[in-house]
């Protein structure tokens, strides 16, 4: 299938496939191009973008997605070192989250305080 078609079935842009190409998260091979040199897409590429949207909405980076897609294709990927991965995320997620309430909290005591030298800024 043709890019246009590609991005019409997976939700992508044609810009982000390429995107993807050029990190190295999707791969082609030269045999896979027509003779006007368009790329004919072949479906397992459709089925990766699926995995590439399922891992980037539960938050995983474009980094560790590579890191996923490259221990599955050498099936090297459990379900134990999935789960492994995935409790490692939750953890970082908390310690994100734990630092965005330190800050939101920051935030409230200054605006409370707040007496016409607003966060030690004067006009």
């Amino acid at each position: 299938m043709l890019i246009g078609e590609l991005s019409e079935k997976s939700g992508f842009s044609r810009d982000t496939i390429r995107y993807y190409e050029k990190l190295g998260l999707l791969k082609m091979s030269r045999k896979n191009r027509l003779p006007n040199a368009y790329k004919d897409y072949p479906a397992e590429i459709l089925l990766r973008l699926a995995h590439i949207k399922k891992l980037k909405n539960i938050g995983f980076t474009l980094t560790e997605i590579g890191g996923v897609l490259a221990l599955l294709e050498r099936n090297l990927a459990s379900c134990e070192m999935l789960k492994k991965m995935g409790r490692e995320k939750i953890e970082q997620m908390e310690e994100k989250i734990a630092e965005l309430e330190h800050f939101k909290n920051a935030m409230r005591r200054e605006i409370e305080q707040c007496d016409g030298n607003c966060f030690g800024i004067r006009k």
